[in-house]
């Protein structure tokens, strides 16, 4: 293979906007992490005209697929895990270039998982899981329920890969699989709410109350990233949150998340008089506890 592809990334290697060169096989019959391709070979560079360029290649009886992608991009899926086959290819990949160790050290990031990394993350998944979760509430009790089984499938999801995370791992593809040894108890919900003989609404009545303390035992470490921000200053208006530079990587879900900090506890608001009588402005600052 990497005779007859080489053609395809070894001229890459001689710019210096080339940081490394990463090659993928197909390991089953049927790849969800190659995307059916027998071979995918990831360019990572400094920078570039588009965060991401893609060829598609035939030889023989093969495909390839070339995927250049700059480093920048890069940070933001494993920051974000917005594209977890590419952590896929980065941990089960084979390094056929590396410029100043930098894909060595890219990997060995990738297995320690800083601290720092991890408490966004965290609040990433945390602030989707809240939101999912509590969408799915209402639709149930206003009782759609095939609505709220397509948000608790989503939420448990979330929860998953919060957990995953929580370990000082990256989630895979194969999420479920991480999680059914590390958190079996979360692996358990997911499985019931697949296969219990209960009709559909009693299976989600039961996953919520199930749910409920599973997702608030996660809550202080899901929500430290936001609690720490918050702590900063005394307090902050919804605007000044969403103008931080750290949470905007979760903005979109944030009033919600807030208010289940809120509704635990965790946060509390703040009444400011605004010109108009009997209006106020609200602002949020952590429970004295």
């Amino acid at each position: 293979m990497e005779d007859i592809l080489r053609p395809l990334y070894q001229e890459r290697t001689s710019q210096q906007n080339t940081l490394g060169v990463i090659a993928v096989q197909k390991r089953e019959k049927v790849s969800i992490f190659t995307e059916n391709f027998d071979t995918v070979l990831l360019v990572i560079v400094k920078e570039a005209e588009e965060p991401v360029f893609i060829k598609h290649y035939l030889y023989g009886e093969k495909k390839a697929s070339l995927f250049v992608v700059t480093e920048t991009q890069l940070n933001e899926w494993l920051l974000l895990g917005s594209n977890r086959k590419v952590i896929e290819w980065l941990y089960h990949g084979k390094t056929l270039f590396d410029r100043n160790d930098f894909v060595h050290e890219l990997k060995k990031e990738m297995r320690e998982f800083p601290f720092y990394g991890r408490k966004i993350k965290m609040s990433i998944e945390f602030s989707r899981l809240i939101r999912r979760y509590t969408d799915g509430k209402a639709f149930f009790t206003n009782g759609h329920y095939l609505d709220a089984y397509n948000h608790v499938m989503h939420s448990l999801h979330h929860l998953a890969r919060l957990a995953v995370i929580e370990n000082g791992f990256y989630p895979e593809v194969t999420v479920w699989q991480q999680v059914k040894q590390m958190e079996p108890e979360i692996y358990k919900l997911y499985e019931e709410l697949l296969t219990s003989d209960e009709d559909l609404q009693k299976r989600l009545e039961l996953l919520f109350l199930a749910s409920e303390f599973l997702i608030y035992s996660r809550a202080e470490s899901g929500a430290a990233h936001l609690l720490s921000v918050i702590k900063e200053k005394e307090s902050w208006t919804i605007q000044e949150l969403l103008d931080h530079p750290e949470v905007k990587h979760y903005a979109v879900d944030l009033a919600i998340l807030l208010e289940y900090l809120i509704e635990k506890s965790f946060v509390q608001e703040l009444s400011v008089e605004t010109k108009g009588h009997g209006i106020y402005h609200r602002y949020y600052q952590i429970t004295d506890k």
